[in-house]
């Protein structure tokens, strides 16, 4: 039997790693700067190069190079392709000639300096990337993901973001293709690439057909944990399968993610991997930290003191030449340089795979890999000091031009959480206007009857904030809850009312009861669910009685007003409010207007038992 000590083995990585994170990160955000170079500083402390607090950082990196598998995935499941071609321009012109231009200059850069024609390929495009994890974080402190350079440079980071799977794909035919010259192709290498196409094809058919029914016999258990268990069974089995015909991990998690894209269950699956993601993706940003060798990094100083300005300035003005022959201003194209000038995280995969497939040596791409960290340290200083430069001259700035960016779903000024009898109305009322909601919902056969209608529902658990901010509830003006469940539906209106303030919240409520406490909330506003119908079937009946039609209306605007006087009196606690009003108690209702024939009257014995008269 194993000892106390070999089961509490693993513990001293770990406790290492969540030490260096919760001490680097917080201290490189209080000085302004991304939390990725907090995560690559811990890992340069507490690797080899510093404190070797951690003895073997490769079998880490094995585990971390997940957190890269499921950013693909989020990334794929990001990526629809109805709303890719509203941004074709940005993506496909600007970032298509942005990767292109600066692979190319840093290439030719490379092979100046000395270096073979396959190593520059690599260290250009390597190069040529951006760090996203800086730049949409910086974005999003600033606010300025919606502004035409924001949008910009959304679009150039979409693009490389797409472009590292193809790239990943040719590594291994780069390197198969040197070869080739010697040995020819043989039924190995055939093989190798049909196997290669075979699960590609595999994938997209499973995918294509076999996912979304998947996910609903799943979703009709109604376990949470189910769910997340089958999202990363689709994004590591991908993931392996690719792996094992020899291609990329990244690809098969991007393609998994691509092909659920336009499921109704993308934004639960996205909550459900965000924490796996983040929390791996931190620890793989360590583990490249860990791999930088700082003895190395020492001897060649002098190389990396000239690289790094060469880089970032010369990314710069590539971008902002290209962003202003695409409409954008001087000012916006200097912004989206300086903020793209970094290497990506993805240099730190794309390295390392060449490596491996003997496209360059391992000390050019220790070195390559520490000037790309490098790149992402002065990167966003350089961007903040832009940033500041600005403020100091506002008159300056240009006028912005407008963007024909925009993302239908992202953009949603409506979020309708629930889909059933009472969500179905609402989403017709705002369709009428041509208002397109975003609608969370987590029973399977009200999402398909919405697919019968055309309408984008998502599955998902409204209670839940990892849920609502994946749906866009950070950028919805107001926020429509609709469900039936009284309990569930005061915990949404919480979480909205702490997360998401700018949000107009309209709620459904059940009964009498829910109604007040949604008041005592602060909604901004409530309708009993029967309460209207009511109302408007009372004088219909009225009318029909004989009833001039002026007076029925009136008739039914008095009860309504009373009926609000009422509940802001039980709201209050006044006259009508206090001891009934407490959790358990049942509000009794009480006639509005006192009946002409005062004392009611019982007509058969059993409602005298009920009412508690005598015999007649």
């Amino acid at each position: 039997m194993a000892n106390a000590a070999s089961h509490v083995s693993f513990l001293p990585p770990i406790l290492t790693f969540c030490g260096a994170a919760v001490v680097a990160v917080p201290l490189f955000r209080l000085i302004g700067l991304s939390a990725v170079l907090g995560y690559l500083a811990a890992g340069v402390i507490i690797g080899p190069s510093g404190l070797a607090l951690v003895g073997d950082p490769e079998s880490i990196a094995t585990v971390a190079e997940l957190g890269v598998v499921l950013l693909l995935f989020i990334i794929g499941l990001e990526l629809k392709i109805s709303h890719l071609w509203e941004m074709k321009r940005d993506i496909f012109g600007l970032g298509t000639l942005q990767f292109a231009i600066t692979g190319v200059i840093l290439g030719v850069a490379a092979v100046a300096a000395g270096y073979s024609t396959t190593t520059a390929i690599v260290m250009g495009i390597a190069l040529a990337l951006s760090a996203t994890a800086i730049a949409l974080q910086m974005l999003n402190e600033r606010n300025d993901l919606q502004t035409p350079y924001g949008q910009r440079s959304f679009a150039i980071l979409l693009f490389q973001d797409i472009s590292i799977v193809p790239v990943l794909a040719v590594l291994p035919l780069l390197a198969t293709g040197t070869g080739m010259a010697e040995t020819g192709w043989d039924v190995g290498k055939l093989l190798s690439v049909g196997k290669a196409f075979a699960a590609i094809i595999a994938v997209i058919l499973v995918g294509r057909y076999g996912l979304n029914p998947f996910f609903r016999i799943l979703a009709r258990s109604g376990a949470r944990e189910v769910m997340t268990a089958s999202a990363l069974l689709v994004v590591l089995g991908a993931a392996m399968l690719m792996n094992e015909v020899g291609l990329s991990m990244a690809m098969g998690a991007f393609l998994a993610g691509l092909l659920l894209a336009e499921s109704n269950f993308r934004h639960q699956l996205e909550a459900d991997i965000e924490p796996f993601r983040g929390m791996l993706l931190g620890l793989f940003f360590i583990s490249v930290g860990m791999s930088i060798d700082v003895a190395l990094v020492r001897e060649n100083w002098l190389i990396i003191a000239f690289a790094t300005p060469v880089v970032i300035i010369g990314k710069t003005l590539i971008i902002a030449v290209l962003s202003k022959l695409f409409g954008a201003t001087w000012q916006d194209g200097f912004r989206s340089g300086v903020l793209l000038c970094p290497a990506g995280e993805f240099a730190f995969v794309l390295l390392p795979v060449a490596t491996s497939l003997g496209l360059m040596q391992g000390p050019t791409a220790q070195l390559m890999t520490a000037l790309a960290a490098i790149t992402m340290l002065f990167g966003p200083i350089a961007a903040t000091a832009l940033e500041q430069l600005l403020k100091r001259h506002p008159d300056d700035a240009e006028p912005e031009p407008e963007t024909a960016l925009n993302n239908s779903e992202l953009s949603s000024r409506v979020l309708v959480i629930g889909f059933g009898r009472f969500g179905q109305i609402v989403n017709q009322v705002l369709l009428a206007q041509g208002i397109d909601a975003t609608v969370i919902d987590r029973d399977v056969e009200r999402i398909r009857d919405a697919g019968r209608f055309g309408l984008q529902v998502y599955y998902g658990d409204g209670t839940r904030l990892d849920v609502l901010r994946a749906a866009g509830a950070d950028k919805a003006e107001m926020i429509c809850v609709c469900i039936d469940n009284s309990e569930a539906s005061l915990k949404i209106v919480e979480i909205v009312h702490e997360n998401f303030p700018n949000a107009l919240s309209f709620v459904r409520a059940y009964d009498r009861i829910q109604a007040i406490n949604l008041m005592k909330l602060g909604v901004d506003y409530q309708l009993r669910e029967t309460f209207e119908s009511a109302v408007a079937l009372s004088r219909a009946a009225l009318e029909e009685l004989g009833v001039d039609p002026e007076t029925a209306a009136a008739t039914a605007e008095d009860v309504r007003k009373r009926d609000i006087a009422r509940l802001m009196l039980q709201k209050t606690g006044g006259v009508m409010g206090g001891v009934e009003l407490l959790v358990g108690t049942k509000i009794e209702p009480e006639p509005l207007v006192t009946p002409k024939s005062g004392k009611a009257r019982a007509l058969n014995a059993e409602t005298r038992d009920i009412l508690g008269e005598g015999a007649l």
